[in-house]
């Protein structure tokens, strides 16, 4: 599937979850999705939780959060030392 054809699956609407990005025709939100799958959450554990999603929905988000990293330079909070 095309990044066009995934990234139209996410809206924004500021009448819906104050705006923030939420997959088409639900109340889920990309940071809800993102947040399962950083927990460990499978793909399929998520579609029984939520069964109205596809996977398309899941990699869609996916990509949006892929896009919206993608113009932002990252800043360590901790510099990382190794200790011989």
């Amino acid at each position: 599937m095309a990044d066009e054809e995934l990234l139209a699956r996410i809206v924004v609407n500021p009448r819906v979850m104050v705006g923030k990005p939420v997959i088409r025709g639900t109340r889920l939100t990309v940071e809800c999705i993102l947040n399962a799958l950083g927990h460990g959450m499978s793909f399929d554990e998520i579609l029984v939780e939520y069964p109205r999603l596809s996977r398309e929905d899941i990699y869609a988000c996916l990509l949006f959060a892929k896009m919206a990293m993608s113009d932002i330079t990252y800043m360590p909070l901790i510099a990382e030392v190794e200790v011989a």
